[in-house]
């Protein structure tokens, strides 16, 4: 779920508040949001290259309404690339919650489900977790004294179900990965020869594991990262050059079609501070290759001009 950037804001919606240190699940990042506006939230949901977990710190829940009529309240869980062509607005008042931001490389092992069961869709966490785990956790949250508790209690929650949950193939984290270390500006095909696997096989067990298609991933990647600079003020033309697209038609079309909305239209308001920016385009990163809770196996052979991806 982006902190998406609406239309006629003048002033931040949303106060955002980050950990004192990295999450220590591999693929996960925490910030919590409490609405600060003046007046009820209301903005469109922009779509990001994440799954994400909407959880509820308190007695009034976030909302999503889908452009069909379908209404959504509480914690919630949205799949990668929810809400694109604006189909999807966010309205709240006076809450607190929880973003949490999920790897699809570790999605199954937290969520229960993977990215392809989910992909552009909202689903209520007792859904998907059944109405008692649900319901404790939000509890807890609730009671809970500060931002850090929290981010300590969903941490740990979070810590178990990775440990005892399915790992993905290594070379697809790898190609997850490294699409997002290159800001959505690598060809697919690159990564097929690196991985010494044929482009199809690559695109099955992409789209199978990831939920996407590898091009649908960087394009979605590289939206991310141009999205955010609009919100930044950065001009149509510079975010076009520096993002990698052909040219600033290219980035109109793109914007469009990820949003229903025009790059100036993106670019005209944010809703969060300035400071806070460094989040909406946070893309939480796997662990150096043998860190963290389980090992993602060594990188494929040979690398793009030496570099390494972990």
């Amino acid at each position: 779920m982006s902190t998406a950037v609406g239309q006629g804001v003048v002033t931040p919606v949303w106060e955002v508040t980050r950990p004192a240190r990295p999450c220590r699940v591999p693929g996960v990042a925490l910030a919590g949001f409490r609405d600060r506006g003046p007046a009820p939230v209301d903005h469109r949901l922009d779509p990001h290259p994440v799954l994400t977990l909407a959880l509820a710190c308190g007695e009034a829940a976030l909302g999503i309404d889908e452009s069909t009529g379908r209404r959504y309240r509480g914690s919630l869980v949205t799949g990668l690339g929810f809400g694109v062509g604006g189909a999807a607005r966010v309205r709240a008042a006076n809450v607190e919650w929880m973003q949490v931001r999920l790897s699809p490389a570790v999605a199954r092992a937290v969520l229960g489900v993977g990215p392809a069961e989910l992909e552009s869709s909202v689903v209520a966490l007792d859904d998907l977790w059944g109405e008692r785990r649900a319901a404790r956790l939000r509890e807890r949250l609730a009671q809970a004294a500060s931002w850090e508790e929290r981010f300590a209690l969903v941490e740990a929650f979070l810590a178990r179900l990775f440990a005892a949950g399915p790992a993905i193939d290594p070379e697809l984290a790898w190609a997850w990965d490294r699409i997002v270390a290159g800001h959505g500006q690598v060809r697919v095909e690159g990564l097929a020869d690196e991985l010494g696997w044929s482009r199809k096989r690559l695109w099955s067990r992409f789209h199978a594991q990831l939920g996407l298609p590898p091009k649908r991933a960087v394009k979605l990647v590289r939206f991310d990262r141009a999205a955010t600079r609009l919100a930044g003020g950065q001009g149509a033309a510079g975010v076009a050059a520096d993002c990698g697209y052909a040219d600033q038609s290219h980035l109109h079309r793109d914007v469009v079609a990820f949003t229903g909305v025009t790059p100036a239209t993106v670019a005209g308001g944010s809703l969060v501070a300035a400071a806070d920016l460094g989040w909406v385009d946070h893309v939480p990163r796997l662990p150096a290759r043998g860190g963290g809770a389980r090992p993602w196996g060594s990188l494929p052979r040979g690398s793009v001009n030496g570099a390494r991806a972990w």
